[in-house]
């Protein structure tokens, strides 16, 4: 059998992978985005190419020889991402566990090791082929040696031979170097000649074929501009060529002996990327079996059928089921396609056909008929627009996704699926565009064809996403809390919050009114009339002409921001004017002409989303429009909530809300029993602080006292430290480190959770919450102390804020199962933090009433009491 020889650049490989896959972590933390995507190249290499040797290099550092002629060489790049350059270390070893030879030489290039072994190969008269991502490895290009390319990320590689070289680039291998004089290479910093772009440099060397005879007839070349830079530069021209020629007879210590492949143990593998959390490849390494229907290869091919009439033969009981919208928002978004891809095969489903198929709708209502989805929730609200209400859900690829790695921010299905290995499918804008440009494809075959393999994704990774969240211990917390939960979301993103609109007309006019009575006084204290809204006029009124303190200039002048102008306070009485100027403003604009836009004028309602996979610690998110950021510090905010009506007259708003949620899972979390007996006992929690840090009676706590116990109260539940607590009471960092000192001295079980809960970060580079949801912190290791210091308040807060999450989701799901069983009329309307908010028929009003404190407070059983605190009025505001 002849030899061939497989050489691989590593750190460009490395690095197209890097910027082609979303970061990514396994279950340590760890960053794997560059190794996942350079192991699926290497796999793939591994089988079509079967080498007999095989090499991967390495750059050696960033000082090389080539240096010493220009000390400028590579002086334009960007610092490496420490999220890549802590990987390198992990993809030697993923090499050596494939018996791979991997080498580096100080003071060269990769390419220079690339150069010389294959030069020696191709002496020896072996086949030779290169996989870089680096054109100037176009310049050994033989008849024996084929140059790689990867195109874009890592899956779409070009192979070069001399004659696809001068085909693309009508030029041959040896004027590589010579193009590259002349044009000069930004990401090396090669300057070339310039003026001198690729076609020209092209033209020139099909007139001149070398830099050197170029030279030699330089009088012959026209245009004078062109001659007279390939004259002044031309020191430039003939450095930029030294730089660019790769080194063919560099001092390896290695030969071609030493980079025989014999192989891998599918053994030694099978542990990295276990250890690595590859699951999705295992089933790629030889030796291995591929599970049944799991598909070890991302598909290349597609066939589906465009289904005329929907029958009973389109549905086994075990179906995943997809319907494409093109906005975000799917309330307000039309339907496009569906799909269902079960073993029966790939059915695209026309919109028109869901709507009036009885086959349909009966199937998806069988709870029975199991359905794998991507975004139950998004399926519950758009199945709802045809009257129907989808059972049967099974999984979601969405929820499992942002479980098992919550710190992802894109959860789409090609996201997800290449995050496991299947790459084989197009971005959404790669088939609907985007921004302005964003609609269906005049062929419809082709979004056709997007949506059934998009539904497919769903079909083969399920078993893969599934075997990740059970070896996480987290199967259930999908099973049992999210997937019922997006179910009841769903339900009410349906139903809506009714708006009364003209109240809200109302307080809009009121807040004008309120803002040009601000702005007069605002521009009295001025002592002139100006533009309120532009910094660039209030600046010199506040900082040069009142002579204000500067706290901060910006490139275009003084800053008058919000944190400035809180500063300020008490300086000036146009500060709080400005300030309170600024809320209302913001109230008017934001809220008040934002909610007027959003509520449908049919149901004279809003419906807005809930982003079950958005945060890291589990909490949801309102979006189109944010409800749970209605500011109610200030009266004028809370009022916005007077709004917020029941659907129905002589109907009532009810609002339940856990007290104090955090603290109790603090104290549940933390063990300590000062804090427990203080919530048995039903104590002011706060007063109760004062008193252990304060040495005082309960009689002796003044007001301040409590205040500053509240603080740090709820500040301890979020790491606070010495500087945070002093600005929240404003007292010096001392008093507050003595506080924070003494608070841990009297609850010395809360002192020792956050001390271990740090620990177990470090350690596991994670930490979990009740329900065991997780939260990664690759940071925790930092040697950066402020990086460093903000995970481990992270690790602190996580487990509790992420357990009243947890809770509340509980307590939804259990009070949709008892409004469904009661056969009430009542329905949840929002979850807003730490509180549900419901409409109510008066007659059901009391029972209502203990029947949600009743299921909140007994969601899951603490080592403390939980505590509900309910009420109801006309509106949301009435109901606090």
């Amino acid at each position: 059998m002849s030899n061939k020889l497989v050489l691989i650049d590593g750190n460009s490989i490395a690095y197209r992978a890097f910027f082609a896959l979303p970061l990514l972590n396994n279950d340590k933390g760890v960053y794997t985005n560059a190794v996942y995507g350079f192991t699926t190249m290497l796999l793939r290499m591994l089988e079509e190419e079967k080498p007999t040797h095989l090499l991967v290099a390495f750059d050696a550092g960033k000082t090389t020889f080539r240096h010493k002629t220009y000390n400028e060489y590579k002086g334009g790049r960007e610092k490496t991402p420490s999220e890549l350059s802590e990987q390198f270390p992990l993809l030697r070893e993923l090499l050596d566990a494939f018996q791979i030879k991997h080498y580096q030489l100080e003071n060269y290039e990769a390419d220079d090791i690339i150069g010389t072994i294959s030069h020696k190969a191709q002496a020896e008269n072996w086949q030779v082929k290169v996989f870089s991502g680096d054109k100037d490895l176009l310049q050994l290009v033989s008849d024996q040696i084929d140059v790689s390319l990867t195109k874009k990320g890592i899956s779409d590689v070009k192979t070069y031979n001399p004659s696809t070289l001068v085909e693309e680039m009508e030029i041959s291998p040896e004027q590589v170097i010579d193009l590259k004089a002349l044009m000069g290479d930004k990401s090396d910093n090669i300057p070339g000649v310039p003026g001198v772009g690729q076609k020209t440099a092209v033209k020139l060397l099909k007139q001149y074929e070398t830099l050197e005879n170029l030279y030699d007839h330089l009088d012959e070349v026209s245009g004078k501009k062109l001659k007279e830079n390939l004259t002044n530069y031309k020191e430039d021209a003939f450095m930029s060529k030294e730089l660019a020629t790769i080194n063919q007879s560099s001092p390896l210590e290695i030969g071609l002996a030493d980079v025989q492949y014999d192989g891998y143990e599918h053994t030694k593998v099978r542990t990295i990327f276990t250890e690595l959390g590859f699951q999705s490849l295992i089933g790629r390494i030889s030796g291995d079996e591929a599970e049944e229907g799991e598909a070890s290869d991302p598909i290349s091919e597609i066939e589906f059928t465009k289904v005329e009439e929907i029958t009973g033969e389109l549905f086994t009981g075990r179906d995943a089921f997809d319907i494409e919208i093109l906005d975000e928002n799917y309330h307000n978004e039309k339907m496009i396609g569906a799909a269902i891809v079960n073993e029966n095969g790939n059915f695209y489903i026309p919109i028109e056909l869901l709507e009036e198929s009885d086959l349909f709708k009966n199937w998806a209502e069988d709870n029975s008929k199991v359905k794998y989805v991507f975004d139950a929730k998004k399926i519950t609200v758009l199945l709802n627009r045809l009257n129907i209400a989808i059972k049967g859900i099974q999984f979601d690829l969405l929820l499992a996704s942002y479980l098992i790695n919550p710190s992802d921010n894109n959860h789409d299905i090609p996201a997800i699926s290449h995050r496991f290995g299947k790459t084989d499918i197009m971005l959404d804008e790669e088939v609907y565009g985007k921004g302005a440009k964003k609609g269906l494809p005049d062929d419809a075959s082709k979004y056709e064809e997007h949506i059934v393999r998009k539904t497919s994704m769903i079909h083969l990774l399920k078993d893969q996403m599934e075997e990740a969240l059970s070896d996480n211990k987290q199967l259930d917390l999908l099973m049992d809390l999210e997937l019922p939960l997006a179910l009841v979301l769903g339900e009410m993103e349906a139903t809506g919050v009714k708006v009364d609109r003209e109240r809200l007309k109302g307080m809009g006019k009121e807040l004008t009114e309120r803002l040009n009575v601000l702005e007069n006084d605002i521009q009295e204290l001025a002592g002139e009339s100006f533009n309120v809204n532009s910094p660039k006029q209030l600046g010199p009124i506040l900082f040069e002409k009142l002579e204000l303190p500067v706290i901060k200039k910006t490139k275009t002048g003084y800053s008058t921001s919000a944190d400035v102008l809180e500063q300020l306070a008490g300086k000036h009485p146009i500060i709080e004017k400005l300030l309170l100027y600024r809320q209302l403003k913001k109230l008017d604009s934001t809220y008040i002409a934002g909610l007027l836009r959003v509520i449908h004028n049919d149901s004279e309602k809003i419906h807005t989303r809930f982003n079950q996979a958005l945060t890291q610690t589990g909490r949801l998110s309102s979006i189109d429009p944010n409800l749970q950021n209605i500011p109610i510090r200030i009266e004028e905010g809370r009022k916005i909530r007077q709004a917020f009506v029941p659907s129905k007259a002589g109907w009532k708003i009810l609002a339940a809300d856990y007290s104090q949620i955090e603290l109790r899972v603090l104290a549940h979390i933390a063990k300590d029993e000062k804090l427990q007996a203080a919530f048995k006992n039903d104590k002011d929690i706060h007063t109760q602080t004062a008193m252990d840090v304060f040495h005082v009676k309960e009689e002796e706590v003044t007001s301040n006292m409590r205040r500053q116990a509240k603080a740090v109260n709820f500040g301890i539940v979020y790491g606070i430290s010495d500087y945070g607590l002093s600005q929240n009471l404003g007292i010096t960092r001392k008093e507050a480190k003595r506080f924070i000192e003494r608070y841990l001295e009297s609850y010395p079980a809360v002192r020792d959770y956050m001390k271990a809960i740090v620990q177990e970060a470090k350690q596991n580079g994670y930490v979990t919450t009740i329900m065991n949801r997780r939260r990664y912190l690759p940071d925790i290791t930092s040697r950066n102390f402020n990086v460093r210091s903000f995970a481990e308040r992270t690790a602190m807060n996580t487990p509790i804020q992420g357990s009243a999450a947890d809770i509340i989701k509980l307590a939804m799901i259990e009070l949709d199962t008892r409004l469904k069983e009661e056969k009430t009329q009542a329905k949840l309307l929002l979850q807003v933090h730490d509180e549900l908010i419901l409409e109510v028929p008066e007659d059901e009003l009391e029972a209502m009433e203990k029947l949600v404190v009743d299921v909140m407070e007994n969601a899951i059983d603490l080592s403390v009491p939980l505590k509900v605190d309910a009420s109801h009025g006309d509106t949301w505001y009435d109901a606090k």
